[in-house]
Parts: structure tokens; sequence; C-alpha cells
């Protein structure tokens, strides 16, 4: 595996995420911001954060298929959430742990940011999810 996660000592500690993600690939795989639609842009779970997480999830895992790679190699992910507070990460981590194993997403995190923001490109997202990977 080229990616190595962990959370050196004195970090804060526990948290859903490794702080540390070491990679000896030579392939760099972006996924860009995935949210929840289908394939043919049928938004999925409208108003539902949970639901939303989860399909931004599947898309992402989808695109680190077709460039070979799977969470396994991902050294990081950039989540954005639209009017983020903390009263809403129940419903997040509950999206998050419907589909992780369905996608491979083990926990903790890949090294991770979660970023509140006030919209993403058009009304309705709730979630943006990009990751970065290194394979082989």
């Amino acid at each position: 595996m080229p990616v190595r996660r962990f959370t050196p000592e004195g970090m804060l500690q526990p948290t859903p995420y490794h702080h540390v993600a070491v990679g000896t690939g030579s392939k760099h795989v972006h996924v860009s911001g995935q949210i929840s639609v289908l394939a043919d842009g049928t938004p999925v779970a409208v108003g539902d954060l949970s639901g939303q997480v989860a399909q931004a999830l599947r898309n992402t895992a989808l695109g680190l298929a077709g460039a070979g790679a799977t969470f396994d190699d991902v050294v990081r992910l950039t989540v954005y959430v639209t009017q983020w507070e903390p009263g809403k990460m129940d419903a997040f981590m509950a999206g998050l742990e419907s589909v992780a194993d369905e996608i491979g997403l083990s926990l903790p995190l890949p090294p991770s940011s979660l970023i509140g923001v006030d919209c993403l490109f058009a009304p309705g997202f709730l979630v943006e999810v990009e990751a970065t990977a290194l394979v082989g």
C-alpha cells in the first residue's frame, strides 16, 4: 500500500481521522468535488445531509476506481458542507458510516478537512467531497 496514515503522539486524539498521511506512490489522483447526483444528473437525497454525504462519497469512490485507486490510497479528503454548524456532525457521520463498508472507507479517515461554506454551485446541494490519492 503506497499510503501510511497515522497520528503522532502529542497531536489531538481521538479524532475520526488521522492527522498525517505519507504517500510513496508515483501516480497522483485528484478527484474533483463530488456531489449527491446520479450519473444522469438526478439529485439524490434532496434536503438530507446524511443521504447526500453517502452519495457524494459513492461518487468519490467511482472517481477513484476510474483511476485505479481506492480509499486506501487516499492521502487527503476535503469536505465542504453548506451552512455548517457542529450540530450537523451526527447527520454527517451517519451518512459516512452508512456507506463506509460499501465503498471501502475505513475509520479513522485519511487526513481530512470539513469546511463550512455558505453555498455550493447550485441550490439544494449540501455537501461536496474532494479526494487526493497516490497509487503505486
